[in-house]
């Protein structure tokens, strides 16, 4: 079948453009153009962020419980549930 000529792609592009309007295409190239530049501008944002990571610092201090002080007979201690008597 071979590739298509220049003429079959103006035929296209006239059909194209009939269909949509030469304003309505040139609307949604812009809005493309936008797009692609906030698309630009966030990854650039981004990659600041990446690069100032410090690997070598020390995690913050949470707000966790100290540490209870029990016997060695009080971490092998298993507690058994009974079932409820009815």
């Amino acid at each position: 079948m071979g590739s298509f000529s220049i003429w079959h792609w103006l035929v296209v592009l006239l059909v194209v453009l009939l269909l949509f309007g030469s304003g309505k295409i040139s609307g949604l190239m812009g809005d493309l153009a936008t797009g692609i530049k906030s698309f630009k501008k966030n990854i650039k944002e981004d990659e600041p962020d990446a690069s100032m990571a410090d690997t070598t610092a020390v995690p913050p201090a949470g707000n966790l419980p100290p540490p209870t002080v029990g016997t060695a007979a009080d971490a092998n201690r298993t507690t058994v549930r009974q079932p409820p008597t009815v």
